[in-house]
């Protein structure tokens, strides 16, 4: 199981989620499994996401979509601040 781990401030969380649900079926096209959206308790002008993967490459070919699809357009990506910071983690132990 690899996670495509994602952080970034955004200046609007309902505009962001917004965008973020319109890309359900490009998630479920890549091989998302399953994600989780959280923020931060004292900053909710912060976003991180993490999206479940069977394996490496899937997660890294939707890093590189998001990198050149999504996040170079402003009509994909309302809302978000800066520039995104992720990381593919793999899955070693669960409790």
């Amino acid at each position: 199981m690899t996670t495509l781990h994602i952080e970034h401030a955004v200046t609007d969380f309902e505009t962001w989620h917004s965008a973020f649900e319109r890309f359900a079926p490009a998630r479920t096209e890549a091989g998302v499994l399953e994600y989780t959206i959280r923020r931060p308790s004292d900053d909710p002008a912060y976003v991180l996401i993490d999206l479940e993967f069977s394996d490496e490459a899937h997660a890294a070919g939707f890093l590189e979509f998001l990198r050149t699809r999504v996040w170079t357009t402003r009509d994909n990506s309302p809302a978000l601040v800066g520039t995104a910071h992720t990381r593919l983690l793999e899955t070693v132990h669960t409790g």
